[in-house]
């Protein structure tokens, strides 16, 4: 879809006093607005998405649609005041969303978008304003919620709907003006209902409105189900309040990517590539150099310093925060860490929940479990896996290994094949090796136990006992050597033809 500019009328100056909307509307500022909420509508199921989950709990650019829509509410209003309209799995909308200080409102039976108001009478019925918004929608900024709002209040209207303008707006209600140059809405006609002079009218109702509260559930009863589905269809109101002698108007946004929603899963691939690019887009111009940007998927909340280099093929997942003077080689997959400045992570590394210090090296190929915390300028090598673990500065563990339940010093040296036996099939226990501890490869350190500071374990030994500092601990059965054993073995075997 192409951008289409606005109209120089959309948005008018109040001539009134003027107030700032929140703390976080980026410098929006309207009239005196007594109290507005936000009204999201996320009760559907989307059965075109042919899913068992909710419609609004999938997720575009590493997050579900409802909780960008909720993202870009609660920089307009508080979060007290934004409420979800749920229905279908509504406990697993609320788990899901259960951390984000919204509230929620029941629609038990879904009876169309009026309805899904109607049931929010109750929580509603306290503001002055509410700002109407679909779940579905996760493209929707602040700044555009914002101005809605604004141009809702300058028009003193009882209702403001978003449009923009389609290059082919088959298929969608068109907005039809009282004149080209007013904001008044005549009607909203569907497209089956159109003329062939409506049908080539470009403006297309995008499905978000703010409501006068007052005029809205004053007016909400009037609502009909007398269509094919036999619901309370929302862009009824339009034509309910124009005959209560109401004011209904309508706010152009040029960008109509905003207004895009999710209803199949082309659609929201094609929304998560939209999503993924522009985080691309926003990442390089900080200084963030990217190879082939098509290539990596990098969630919207991550967070990388200037001069880092992510290679093709990176994922970049949840919360996710990187440094300065990074390199992030092919393959890598790291989720909600924290990786310091000057951070080495050769290729096929995986990272979880983990935190890696400055100047350290990872790969290729090491798998970083949550509450593994690597210390500035350690290496954690080939095929090393770690679990909640603490690896102490300058100390290196390069080859085949796995630490899982321990604290490990400065300086220490893990050979290849060691292994923390941290569980006992009943419960985990912790393995502490101190500073500058050298441990032989092929060891196995069996929890709880501790091996002193500058002690040295030799190759192949099994620890099962505290080591005193600086001694030396051999843990292995005597080699014993039997001379023509295995001549003797292959002669008493019967021949075989």
């Amino acid at each position: 879809m192409k951008k289409s500019r606005n109209r120089s009328s959309a948005l008018p100056a109040p001539s009134v006093a003027k107030t700032s909307l929140t703390a976080k509307a980026h410098s929006l500022t309207v009239p005196s607005v007594g109290r507005v909420a936000v009204a999201i509508m996320a009760a559907g199921k989307g059965t075109r998405l042919k899913s068992q989950l909710p419609k609004v709990l999938h997720e575009v650019g590493g997050k579900s649609l409802l909780a960008h829509v909720v993202a870009a509410a609660t920089q307009v209003v508080a979060e007290r005041d934004v409420y979800a309209i749920v229905g279908y799995e509504a406990e697993r909308v609320r788990t899901e969303l259960a951390n984000s200080g919204i509230q929620f409102v029941l629609q038990a039976e879904q009876r169309g978008t009026g309805h899904a108001l109607m049931a929010a009478r109750q929580a509603l019925a306290g503001y002055d304003h509410v700002i109407v918004l679909s779940g579905d929608a996760p493209l929707i900024t602040a700044e555009t919620i914002g101005r809605l709002l604004q141009f809702h209040l300058a028009e003193k209207a009882a209702m403001t709907l978003l449009s923009t303008d389609l290059e082919d707006p088959t298929g969608y209600g068109r907005v039809i003006r009282k004149s080209a140059r007013s904001a008044e809405v005549k009607a909203i006609v569907e497209e089956k209902s159109a003329t062939a002079a409506e049908k080539k009218v470009r403006e297309m109702n995008a499905g978000f409105y703010t409501f006068s509260v007052p005029a809205l559930y004053g007016n909400i009863g009037k609502l009909s189900t007398s269509n094919p589905h036999s619901e309370y269809y929302l862009t009824d109101m339009a034509e309910v309040l124009r005959r209560a002698k109401q004011r209904v108007v309508v706010y152009k946004t040029d960008d109509a990517n905003e207004v895009l929603g999710g209803n199949t899963r082309a659609e929201l691939a094609a929304i998560d590539e939209n999503l993924r690019l522009a985080k691309c887009r926003q990442l390089m111009a900080e200084g963030v150099t990217i190879f082939y940007p098509a290539t990596c998927v990098i969630d919207c909340e991550v967070e990388v310093g200037a001069d880092t280099v992510l290679e093709p093929f990176v994922q970049i997942l949840g919360k996710t925060r990187i440094g300065s003077g990074c390199r992030v080689r092919s393959y890598s997959v790291i989720k909600n860490s924290e990786v310091a400045d000057e951070v080495t992570i050769r290729p096929g590394c995986v990272l979880e929940g983990a935190r890696v210090g400055v100047g350290a090296v990872l790969g290729p190929y090491s798998h970083l479990r949550p509450g593994s915390e690597i210390g500035e300028g350690a290496h954690v090598g080939n095929f090393v896996e770690t679990k909640k673990i603490k690896l102490g500065k300058g100390s290196k563990a390069n080859h085949l290994t796995y630490l899982g339940d321990a604290e490990i010093g400065r300086n220490v040296n893990i050979g290849a094949g060691t292994i923390t036996c941290n569980y006992d099939g009943v419960n985990k226990h912790m393995t502490v090796i101190e500073d500058g501890v050298f441990i032989g490869s092929d060891s196995t350190l069996v929890a709880p136990v501790r091996v002193g500071k500058g002690a040295y374990v030799g190759a192949a030994s099994c620890v099962t006992d505290d080591v005193p500092e600086d001694s030396l601990v051999i843990g292995r059965a005597r080699q014993i050597v039997k001379q023509g054993w295995a001549r003797e073995k292959r002669a008493a075997r019967p021949t075989t033809k």
